[in-house]
């Protein structure tokens, strides 16, 4: 009976939550008119404001990467020879790194396209009389942590980041150096500085073995 095939089609239209070849159109559209190689074709809801925030985050991660690469360098040079502070730094020069190649994934996964600028030479010289070189750098790290935290909280805001991602390991870091800062006004210039540059390189060493 033809009423009641129509009344059975109705019925099972009516069951279907969704119809993928009828609704994907509109998109197939978009997708058929993007004739410009230039232009991305995954980008979707991808706002400018967050593409550049982006941009500056990965910026910013490979400056503060690069002072971490001087403080490297100045503690492993033989007049200095404190190897723990120098691994500590290495370490910290290659997860700003890690992080800046994360974001850019992010920038090319949402069809924006990454912008590299020049980095600004750091100093090269953490020799500090009045406090030392150990706590100089310390305490300039925990300030570059302490900023990084506030510009990651901006990407955050902007550009759809999960604080899990970014905010809480950085929290985490600006902790951390604030112990190692703690400790070395503890022990003081001198003997007491060799001693901590010993136990980090002990616990960087035991951290290794352990990954």
């Amino acid at each position: 009976m033809p009423g009641n095939k129509s009344t059975k089609n109705l019925a099972k239209q009516e069951n279907i939550a969704f119809e993928p070849l009828n609704e994907v159109k509109q998109q197939l559209q978009t997708v058929s008119a993007a004739e410009d190689t230039n232009k991305s074709f995954a980008r979707m809801f991808y706002e400018p404001e967050s593409e550049a925030a982006v941009n500056e985050q990965i910026n910013i991660e490979y400056n503060i990467s690069y002072v971490y690469h001087a403080m490297w360098a100045y503690f492993d040079r033989d007049n200095v020879g404190l190897p723990g502070l120098a691994a500590y730094f290495k370490e910290h020069s290659d997860q700003e790194r890690r992080r800046a190649e994360l974001l850019m994934t992010f920038q090319n996964v949402r069809g924006g396209r990454v912008k590299l600028k020049a980095i600004s030479p750091p100093e090269m010289d953490f020799d500090q009389p009045e406090k030392g070189d150990a706590l100089y750098t310390m305490e300039l790290a925990l300030a570059l942590e302490k900023l990084n935290f506030q510009k990651l909280k901006h990407l955050h805001d902007v550009a759809e980041q999960a604080d899990g991602e970014f905010l809480t390991p950085q929290a985490q870091t600006v902790k951390d150096v604030a112990v190692h800062v703690a400790q070395l006004r503890r022990v003081g210039k001198g003997h007491g500085t060799w001693h901590f540059d010993r136990e980090l390189r002990e616990s960087l060493d035991s951290a290794e073995k352990i990954a």
